[in-house]
């Protein structure tokens, strides 16, 4: 084996040892801790519960013009996180029972009024017809405070409001007779926001 050989030979037995050495104190001189944490989302969660069965808020037949019909229906938050405000829309579909209806609307002779909110002590605040209330250009209504001018502390997790709604089929004391046996289905969508994020 040459000298220079020998010297490679050397250096690199050198370095392993020291390498040794150093993979050694550090195995010795250890710590290790593990901490673990958990992240647990809360549920924003509502119902609406109606006068029937089905829980519809409105199911009513035999309509003429005059009539009206006043109903209660109850917002319930069942979920764990509160609510700020609950907003709605509305859409609805005629169906046109002998097929004269034209550009008559029936939903423009169905009249809305939002009148309480009774664990708000509001007063009757809100009224307008089934076409406009469910046009896409109108702004979102929250029912649970800032339109009914009492509390404006949202829905708590766990609580209910109770709300009264009457329906009006108007008599324009024009001819409506286009709308005989016609009917309607209305779908309202509640949309429950969160309150705003606060420091855990």
């Amino acid at each position: 084996m040459s000298i220079k050989q020998k010297l490679a030979m050397g250096i690199l037995t050198g370095g392993l040892a020291i390498s040794m050495i150093g993979g050694g104190t550090y195995a010795y001189f250890n710590d290790v801790e593990v901490n673990n944490s958990s992240f647990a989302a809360g549920t924003l969660d509502i119902n609406v519960a109606g006068n029937d069965a089905a829980n519809a808020i409105i199911n009513v037949s035999n309509l003429k013009p005059g009539d009206v019909m006043l109903r209660n229906f109850k917002l319930n938050n069942t979920g764990t996180l509160d609510v700020s405000k609950v907003l709605l829309t509305s859409k609805y579909t005629v169906s046109d029972a002998n097929g004269n209806n034209a550009s008559a609307d029936f939903g423009d002779h169905i009249k809305v009024k939002f009148l309480t909110n009774n664990d708000k002590e509001s007063p009757v605040i809100w009224e307008t017809t089934l076409s406009e209330l469910s046009k896409t250009d109108v702004v979102d209504r929250n029912l649970l405070g800032a339109i009914f001018g009492g509390e404006r502390d949202g829905l708590k997790a766990g609580t209910s409001d109770d709300l009264t709604v009457l329906f009006e089929f108007v008599d324009n004391k024009k001819d409506q007779n286009t709308f005989q046996g016609d009917s309607l289905s209305l779908e309202w969508t509640f949309d429950a926001k969160q309150t705003n994020g606060t420091a855990k």
